[in-house]
């Protein structure tokens, strides 16, 4: 059977969104699986009832070449006609073009902005402080849902731990989310390095709230409120060790 946009509207009513266009619409914090057609049903979900304009940015994938890049925009072209919306690209490769006003405008009337993945540290530096990403923060707080996903969820929070090198600390985020940081990946990542994490990743607890996010799960809603979406976990980790959060639980978080 092959799924019709009105099928994925339908089908995606599973999946929960939050937020109004009277306000900041949801953020979801997404720990692999952009674009990929089993997420569809979940990135359905969150432009549901907005703007039919999903804004996409290959940011983070820049350093790793125009193929990589290019590839990213077919698979969200790809997703986005698969929901019956509109894709609109928008080709941010450095500080120059983060501060092109008419890149800028590309992003309003946004129903969804999505961050997706690569290098967490390129895409906060290329996008902070510029007239893209003000562009971005103004249209969610207008209703938007905003999305990230691997490096593009990390970029979103306060604090970007550095999991390749560790001991040489982290760099800030965008900030959009003051109190949080996310390791993506993070059944995969675990499973690999499983003391690293209490040893040389973990901020100030007093401060920021760290989570783990394991691949194609997402946590949803924000700024105090979440819900676990996907298909496995959401792990607040601490020097104590970590807590579980299945699919469908409720997370609450500093505001």
């Amino acid at each position: 059977m092959v799924s019709t946009p009105a099928s994925r509207v339908s089908r995606a009513s599973h999946w929960r969104t939050v937020g109004t266009e009277e306000g900041p619409g949801p953020i979801a914090l997404v720990g692999s699986g952009e674009y990929l057609p089993q997420m569809a049903d979940f990135e359905g979900a969150l432009i549901a009832g907005r703007a039919p304009r999903y804004v996409q940015l290959a940011t983070a994938a820049v350093q790793d070449g125009p193929s990589v890049v290019n590839h990213w925009h077919e698979l969200g072209r790809t997703q986005a006609q698969r929901l019956g919306v509109e894709p609109v690209i928008v080709p941010v490769n450095d500080r120059s073009d983060a501060d092109n006003p008419d890149f800028a405008k590309m992003i309003e009337g946004a129903g969804l902005i999505y961050l997706s993945g690569g290098d967490p540290n390129y895409l906060a530096d290329t996008l902070r402080d510029t007239k893209v990403w003000h562009a971005i923060e103004a249209t969610w707080r207008q209703g938007a849902a905003l999305a990230g996903c691997s490096a593009g969820a990390m970029a979103l929070g306060a604090w970007i731990p550095s999991l390749r090198h560790p001991r040489k600390g982290s760099i800030a985020g965008l900030g959009i989310l003051e109190h949080l940081g996310v390791i993506p990946h993070f059944d995969a990542f675990a499973a690999r390095v499983p003391d690293l994490l209490t040893r040389f990743v973990l901020p100030d607890e007093s401060l920021i709230t760290v989570f783990g996010i394991d691949e194609e799960t997402a946590l949803v809603g924000g700024p105090k409120e979440w819900t676990v979406q996907g298909r496995q976990s959401v792990w607040r980790l601490g020097s104590s060790g970590r807590e579980e959060f299945p699919v469908g639980a409720t997370v609450s978080t500093r505001g």
